[in-house]
């Protein structure tokens, strides 16, 4: 073995349960978790880049039900939902530090919980690096997602003159939620986009390197989201929404309060939709603009303005 793969191997653990339970864990990630086993993880990051770190919870009850989503695809999806905000700043993954709250119940299903981990990580070619293991009452999953880019994107560059697009087909994960909320089993695609999104880290880098002034990764609703980049960038965007893309069974108005998308939105002054789909097989499209004025959102509807819907706020009072 070389002294670079000797420096990723795993260290030794000594004995214990909680332990027992880390090398289950260990087992099933094999060559994806690097240098585990120390207190803290080490990463270099590649010269005249950034580092850049987001951290993001999913937690039982709030986030997913078990009677929805299997373990497999718990590990998945909050995986992946951590990965999405790297994608929204251009950058690419370095590590994932997992932070899992394991109750009694839930040990027999560790091994499902780590191939999901492991699997959402590996979709984006991202180690696992670190974590922490702990008992209790509810099952919670929190990642810490590391990455690095030499010109991090922001939800502050948006400028008039821009205009605004988003990647892929939204709606998915509401209508699983209306389904499963109905007594109903959601369709195969609608329960894919819920299950497993796919954080868009190559399309994130392209949009950056193709000119993108700012981003956000769709997680409480399109709507909500780019109201954020309004605030942040001070300027109005204008959406169109007979053009925001939806998936069959959800109308573009609907398509606007989808949460948990993990789609991106951008800004830039212009971006070649069709050569974008083609090249990365993933749709673009175009759905407004950025204009001077107070900071804000305008829905238009055929180029009349609709009411706003509200996002996902977890902190709005019932």
């Amino acid at each position: 073995m070389n002294d670079r793969h000797a420096s990723l191997r795993n260290l030794d653990l000594g004995p214990g349960k909680e332990f027992d339970l880390v090398r289950t864990l260990l087992t099933e990630w094999g060559n994806s978790a690097q240098r585990i086993g120390d207190d803290a993880a080490v990463l270099d990051v590649p010269p005249g880049e950034r580092l850049v770190v987001t951290t993001d919870t999913s937690v039982e009850g709030v986030h997913f039900k078990r009677e929805w989503l299997n373990h497999f695809e718990i590990g998945y999806r909050a995986t992946a939902a951590a990965l999405s905000d790297l994608a929204a700043m251009g950058a690419r993954p370095l590590g994932v530090v997992i932070a899992l709250t394991l109750p009694e119940v839930d040990r027999s299903e560790a091994r499902a919980l780590a191939t999901g981990i492991r699997e959402g990580a590996a979709a984006v070619l991202c180690p696992i690096i670190g974590g922490d293991l702990s008992a209790g009452k509810t099952l919670s999953l929190t990642i810490t997602a590391l990455g690095s880019v030499a010109r991090p994107l922001s939800r502050a560059g948006a400028k008039p003159g821009d205009r605004v697009y988003v990647t892929g087909s939204l709606g998915g994960p509401q209508a699983a939620l209306r389904s499963w909320q109905s007594g109903q089993q959601p369709t195969e695609e609608a329960r894919a986009r819920f299950a497993c999104p796919v954080p868009r880290i190559d399309a994130g880098m392209a949009l950056a390197a193709q000119g993108a002034t700012s981003a956000i990764d769709i997680s409480d609703g399109l709507a909500a989201d780019v109201a954020h980049v309004a605030a942040a960038s001070k300027v109005r965007l204008e959406i169109d929404v007979e053009k925001i893309p939806a998936i069959p069974g959800i109308s573009p108005v609907e398509a606007l309060s989808s949460g948990e998308e993990y789609e991106i939105v951008v800004t830039a002054p212009h971006i070649d939709v069709k050569q974008f789909t083609q090249e990365f097989g993933l749709l673009l499209t175009e759905i407004g603009r950025v204009v001077a004025g107070a900071p804000g959102v305008q829905i238009l509807q055929h180029g009349d303005p609709i009411g706003t819907p509200s996002g996902f706020d977890h902190f709005r009072e019932k």
